[in-house]
């Protein structure tokens, strides 16, 4: 794969009764077909960072995340995929007591390591301090030096990337929607949208804090908005509602969404366009930012809970 070729994705329609009834278009941009584990805006954020890595003769990418994090995968796979090795940094020090149950359970960590990444487990508390400077020092002299891609992958060089999802027939579309996790994506999309374009974020976490995170990205005061409003009840909660939304919408449109984001950012474009948010004629573009991978793990909960498992893997 390579990191340096500007990728096109291509926008697919989406034909449902209410998007009849209400004459509004949906288009759906595939991003998450860039790859089956450096996917959407995994590939954005990660493209320049890999170039800066390599200006800077660095050898190790070390990055943060959780047991089922998509960006943890993206990175080993990115990493191994441009000769580089790999340290995550898993939030959860039980996980670490027996690596191969770990394993055996974790699709994610176990795609991640058969990419060469070498885990570092650590304690909840420890993970909470992960940015200061004593904790990073404290890796640097376990695992030399290294490149530090944040959690979530967001910087600079991110939203850089971030800025290329968007390309000139977009520029068509009323509205473009993105679920919103640290904030990188969405600047991207900001920065790099039309001024008679509507920028519209939504977030999978609560709290009103992504404002000032996106703020210090973007470029210019420009027309976007924040629906907060469908997020599930935060970061990976989910209910019955959901997962019935997301295997419905896979079985009217071929198009299957993850539980942590663009499944409730689809699920919130639909309810808005019910309710008459949008005027008649709209023409929406909704990113997919990927994140299939980590169904398999997301299902193995819902078994656990006997509820209706995401189908179409």
């Amino acid at each position: 794969m390579d990191f340096s070729t500007k990728i096109i994705s291509k926008n697919q329609q989406i034909h449902l009764p209410i998007l009849k009834e209400k004459e509004v278009e949906l288009y759906i941009k595939r991003e998450d077909l860039i790859h089956p584990f450096v996917s959407g805006n995994k590939f954005r954020k990660l493209k320049y960072n890999i170039t800066e890595a390599k200006k800077q003769h660095k050898k190790t990418l070390l990055t943060f995340g959780g047991a089922f994090s998509n960006h943890i995968v993206a990175t080993a796979v990115a990493a191994n995929l441009n000769g580089f090795k790999s340290v995550g940094v898993i939030r959860g020090d039980e996980l670490g007591v027996d690596l191969s149950k770990t394993l055996a359970n974790n699709a994610t960590l176990r795609e991640a390591q058969k990419n060469g990444m070498i885990f570092e487990f650590v304690s909840r508390e420890t993970y909470r301090n992960k940015t200061s400077e004593i904790f990073i020092n404290q890796l640097k002299e376990k695992f030399d030096d290294f490149y530090l891609v944040p959690e979530g992958g967001t910087n600079d060089f991110a939203v850089k990337g971030c800025e290329e999802i968007l390309n000139e027939e977009d520029f068509n579309f009323d509205y473009i929607c993105c679920a919103v996790g640290t904030g990188g994506t969405i600047s991207g999309l900001i920065n790099a949208s039309k001024e008679n374009q509507k920028v519209i974020g939504f977030p999978a976490l609560k709290g009103d804090f992504l404002q000032k995170e996106i703020k210090q990205f973007v470029k210019k005061n420009k027309n976007w908005c924040l629906e907060t409003n469908y997020h599930f009840g935060g970061y990976a909660k989910y209910n019955e509602d959901l997962i019935g939304f997301i295997n419905n919408f896979k079985e009217d449109t071929g198009v299957l969404l993850a539980p942590i984001y663009t499944g409730k950012m689809v699920f919130g474009i639909l309810d808005l366009i019910k309710k008459n948010t949008f005027k008649k004629g709209a023409k929406i573009v909704a990113i997919h930012t990927g994140g299939i991978q980590g169904i398999t793990g997301f299902n193995q909960k819902l078994k656990k809970k006997n509820q209706q498992i995401i189908k179409g893997l």
